[in-house]
C-alpha cells in the first residue's frame, strides 16, 4: 500500500516539474518575441552573369534558410543586358522581402543598376551617392549604328524600365528621361522624386527606418518588422569569388595575352616548361571567362594573327615590317575584343589595354630580334666555327703540319712555310684541314 502510494506521490511530482517547464517556456515565448534575421550581400562591381547567379542563388538561399528577408549593397557602374534582366526578373517576382541598399557614400547605381534598384520591393540609398545614366549603349563596330536601330534600341529600354517602375509604383518619369537623357540624380532629390523609398546612413539605419513598411510579394503583402532585426553577412564563396573576377574583362584580356605570350615563348624555346605551363593555364582561365562576356571573335583572330606575323618575322626578311603589322593587329583585336554594344564597365580599360599592348610588344620584339640576331651569328661550334680563329703552330706548317686552336689539335696547312710556335689564323677548311696564315 505505502509502495503504491510513493509511486503516485512520485507521478505528481513529475507532472507538477514538466507544468512548471512548459509554462515557463510559455511565458519565455510570450516575453521574448523571436528576432527577424536579414541577410546581407555586397556587389560592388560590373553587372556579368556570375555576379547574376550570385544574387539569384542568395535570394534563395536566404528564403530557404528562412530569414526575414536579405538586403543588397550595390555600388556598380553598369554591366550586360541579360545578366540585369535576370535579377530584375527575379527582384520582381522574390520568394521573400528584398531591399536593395545603394552603399556606402560614393556608391552608384548607374546603367543596369537602376534598373536592378527600381526592380527591388524596398530601394534605399545612402547620403553621397548617385542613381542614373541608364542609356543604351550604342551597337556596332565604332560604337555606331543606324538610326532606326538606335530608335529601337532606345524604345525598348525606356519600355522596359517604365514597366519596373509602374510594377513598383515609382516615377515612371524620371526614369524614362533616365535612359533617354542620361540623367543622374543624387540621393535626395531621388527620394524627392519617388524614384526611391528612403535613405539611410548604414544598414542599421535603414532597418529603424523600413520598420512597419507594406511590401506587396508575389504571396501577398508583407509587414516588414525589421527594428530589433539580427544582421547577417553573407560572404561570397570562394568559386563565386574566382567567377567575378574572371568576368571582369581586363583580366580576361591580361590572361589571354599571358597565355598567348607563355605560349610562344615556349614553342620558340622548347624545354623552357614553365613558360608553357603558365600560358596554357592563363589560356584556359581567358576562355573560360569570355564565355561570361560579349565577346567579338574577329578581336581574338586578330590577336593571334598579330603574334603570328611576330613569328613570321623570324622566318622573313621584312625590315621590320612584319613587326609593325603584328603591332597594328593587336590594337585593332584589342580594341575590338569586346563587343561594343557591351556597356563601359564590360570593356577593356585604355589604362589596361595600352601599357599591354606595350608591353606585349615589346615582348615579342625583343623574342624576334634574338632569334634573327641568333640566326645571323657566326657559328661558334663545329667546323663552321673554325673560320677567323687564332691558334700556334706546334709544328712546321707549309703542305702539312698541325695547329693548336681552342685547344684542339688539327692538321694545318699553308702557301707560305710557317714556323714552330708562330700565331696563325684560320682562313678556310678544306676536309678536315685547317688553311692558316701567320698572323
Amino acid at each position: 500500500m505505502n509502495f503504491m502510494k510513493n509511486r503516485v506521490r512520485a507521478y505528481v511530482v513529475l507532472l507538477t516539474v514538466v507544468a512548471l517547464l512548459l509554462a515557463g517556456g510559455a511565458v519565455q515565448s510570450f516575453g521574448e518575441e523571436k528576432k527577424s534575421v536579414f541577410d546581407v550581400i555586397t556587389i560592388d562591381s560590373a553587372i556579368t552573369p556570375p555576379v547574376a547567379d550570385y544574387v539569384i542563388k542568395s535570394i534563395d538561399l536566404s528564403y530557404a534558410d528562412d530569414s526575414a528577408g536579405i538586403i543588397i549593397l550595390l555600388d556598380t557602374p553598369g554591366g550586360l543586358d541579360l545578366a540585369m534582366r535576370d535579377i530584375v526578373k527575379k527582384l520582381l517576382n522574390p520568394p521573400l522581402p528584398v531591399i536593395v541598399f545603394v552603399y556606402p557614400s560614393g556608391a552608384r547605381a548607374a546603367s543596369a543598376g537602376v534598373m536592378i534598384t527600381m526592380a527591388a520591393p524596398v530601394a534605399a540609398m545612402a547620403p553621397g551617392t548617385n542613381i542614373g545614366a541608364a542609356h543604351p549603349v550604342a551597337i556596332g563596330i565604332g560604337g555606331k549604328m543606324d538610326e532606326t536601330m538606335a530608335k529601337k534600341v532606345e524604345n525598348d529600354a525606356i519600355a522596359y524600365a517604365m514597366g519596373i517602375a509602374k510594377k513598383r509604383g515609382r516615377n515612371a518619369g524620371w526614369v524614362k528621361q533616365a535612359v533617354k537623357e542620361s540623367v543622374s540624380i543624387m540621393a535626395e532629390e531621388a527620394l524627392k522624386q519617388n524614384v526611391i523609398d528612403v535613405i539611410a546612413s548604414d544598414v542599421e539605419n535603414l532597418l529603424k527606418k523600413i520598420d512597419g513598411k507594406t511590401i506587396s510579394l508575389p504571396s501577398g503583402d508583407v509587414i516588414l518588422k525589421t527594428k530589433s532585426a539580427v544582421i547577417n553577412k553573407m560572404e561570397m564563396g570562394l568559386r563565386e569569388k574566382i567567377l567575378v573576377t574572371l568576368s571582369n574583362p581586363n583580366i580576361a584580356y591580361l590572361l589571354l595575352m599571358i597565355g598567348l605570350a607563355g605560349l610562344y615563348f615556349e614553342f620558340a624555346n622548347p624545354g623552357a616548361i614553365l613558360p608553357g605551363v603558365v600560358g596554357g593555364i592563363s589560356l584556359i582561365l581567358a576562355f573560360f571567362a569570355m564565355q561570361t562576356l560579349p565577346v567579338n571573335y574577329a578581336g581574338i583572330a586578330l590577336i593571334i594573327f598579330g603574334i603570328i606575323l611576330f613569328i613570321a618575322e623570324i622566318k622573313i626578311v621584312s625590315h621590320g615590317m612584319l613587326s609593325v603589322a603584328g603591332i597594328i593587329s593587336l590594337v585593332l583585336g584589342s580594341i575590338m575584343l569586346f563587343e561594343t554594344s557591351s556597356s563601359p564597365a564590360v570593356r577593356v580599360s585604355l589604362g589596361v589595354m595600352i601599357p599591354t599592348i606595350i608591353i606585349v610588344s615589346l615582348f615579342f620584339i625583343a623574342v624576334v630580334s634574338l632569334a634573327v640576331k641568333a640566326q645571323m651569328k657566326k657559328p661558334f661550334t663545329g667546323v663552321d666555327g673554325m673560320v677567323g680563329r687564332e691558334g700556334k703552330t706546334i709544328t712546321p706548317v707549309y703542305t702539312d703540319g698541325k695547329v693548336l686552336v681552342k685547344g684542339e689539335r688539327w692538321n694545318a696547312f699553308s702557301k707560305e712555310l710557317i714556323e714552330e710556335g708562330t700565331d696563325v689564323s684560320v682562313v678556310g677548311i678544306e676536309g678536315l684541314r685547317l688553311k692558316v696564315k701567320k698572323i
